[in-house]
């Protein structure tokens, strides 16, 4: 568990619904994310994937079991240094252009090295060199995507989570996004962790983790749930 990203024990969580008393989400999971891992949280609306991705985030917490972060650090340690995060929707600050978007996590992070030439690399790498300089109102969906994708993986994350990155994406656009995320997580150890309803974007992970009534399952083969 020593060299274990995150490591999860018995993990619940419970919320409070006006008129039926308590809702679980999650239900005695337990899981650990490795370094270099790629893993495919999959499963129906409502079973619990987004709520999972946002404990592991350190945006919200547990109401039973633990989650701790062993490589990481503190929970006060995540972000942005440690865990990039990307959702449904790009979320990108509309004041900014898209290579300012990028470059955010850095200056938030007080990096004093210049970083010019990182954001130029990430820009490249998601086919967005022609759209540095346009704000988010003039990006399509697509586009959007790719930036929020390229400021969560800035900073250089140890563990990126990408909360149903594809879902307002054609096919073509999606495949776009992930030839960048791979392209640029080639060679690092970095893990990934997307929930998707996408099949193609499922197959090109190494592992699928499946999610049933806020219960986590995963492939046969796999040793880390």
């Amino acid at each position: 568990m020593a060299d274990a990203l995150v490591a999860i024990n018995g993990l619940g969580r419970k919320f409070s619904h006006s008129g039926s008393g308590w809702v679980e989400a999650l239900a005695g999971v337990d899981c650990e994310i490795k370094p270099a891992a790629r893993i495919a949280l999959v499963g129906p609306s409502g079973s619990g994937k987004t709520t999972l991705l946002h404990i592991i985030g350190g945006l919200d917490a547990p109401t039973s079991g633990s989650i701790e972060w062993p490589a990481l650090g503190s929970i006060k340690e995540l972000r942005p240094r440690m865990i990039g995060c990307v959702f449904q929707t790009p979320s990108l600050f509309p004041a900014l252009t898209a290579a300012q978007n990028v470059a955010l996590p850095l200056i938030l992070a007080g990096e004093t090295v210049p970083f010019d030439d990182k954001v130029a690399g990430l820009m490249e790498s998601f086919g967005l060199v022609d759209l540095s300089n346009k704000l988010p109102e003039e990006l399509s969906g697509g586009q959007a995507q790719r930036v929020a994708m390229a400021r969560a993986l800035a900073i250089g994350p140890k563990l990126l989570l990408a909360d149903e990155p594809t879902g307002q994406l054609d096919s073509h656009s999606a495949q776009m996004l992930f030839d960048g995320v791979f392209e640029h997580l080639e060679g690092t150890d970095t893990a990934l962790v997307v929930a998707t309803h996408d099949r193609n974007i499922a197959s090109r992970m190494g592992t699928q983790w499946i999610m049933v009534h806020g219960r986590l399952f995963a492939e046969p083969d796999d040793g880390h749930v």
